[in-house]
């Protein structure tokens, strides 16, 4: 039986280059907007037009997630619940990391948080932090997202960057997407239908990646 993932070039569609922002460090879609982590602030825009529409004063240092009617974001060694009208903090919980973590999804109810050099995903309670199941993965994890029942995640060593779909209960890599020399995944997150937005860390960058239809 053929175990090799199957691979091939990501398809970006197109890039976004917002204004005043010079690192991407998570990216969330809240159904109409895709909402950008910069570090001191979060910054919303329509990807229809490219246009910024929001910005949250709120510190944002890694991946970014949105549950249907808050943003949850890492800051450092914590994640924040945030009202995205106003950019209050409503309630904050431990990273599982402690400062190693990197993306951020929501799915099932529950937060799924990327441990960039541990090669984890961490499923953990929003309530309370607590972790519930974590899975082990053979690279480093960027952003990570979940789309009809996929798992997926983003990966960045040295100037190779893919978007990675394993195996939820295993780990085991099913597919992956390479991105151009030099185009690194600092963020990742499902429009819930045919793409990604990926970040592109110093870059500035957000770019849209097709999922391909192939995937099962």
């Amino acid at each position: 039986m053929n175990t090799q993932p199957a691979t091939r070039p990501a398809e970006i569609v197109r890039e976004y280059a917002l204004p005043g922002v010079d690192k991407v460090n998570g990216v969330t879609h809240d159904g109409e907007r895709v909402w950008v982590a910069t570090g001191p602030r979060l910054v919303a825009f329509d990807p229809a037009s490219g246009e910024a529409t929001r910005s949250l004063d709120c510190a944002s240092h890694a991946g970014t997630a949105f549950d249907g009617k808050h943003l949850w974001q890492i800051a450092e060694s914590r994640i924040d619940k945030i009202d995205p009208a106003s950019g209050t903090v409503l309630a904050s919980i431990p990273a599982p990391g402690k400062g190693g973590d990197s993306g951020l999804a929501w799915a099932e109810g529950s937060l799924w948080v990327g441990e960039y050099r541990a090669r984890k995903i961490h499923q953990i309670d929003p309530d309370s932090g607590a972790l519930i199941r974590t899975i082990e993965t053979k690279r480093f994890v960027t952003g990570v997202t979940w789309v009809d029942g996929q798992l997926w995640h983003g990966t960045w060593e040295a100037d190779a960057s893919e978007i990675c779909r394993i195996d939820p209960a295993s780990g085991a890599l099913i597919e992956q997407l390479q991105m151009p020399a030099d185009t690194g995944v600092s963020g990742l997150e499902s429009d819930g239908a045919d793409l990604f937005y990926a970040g592109g860390g110093t870059s500035g960058k957000v770019r849209a990646v097709r999922r391909p239809k192939a995937a099962a």
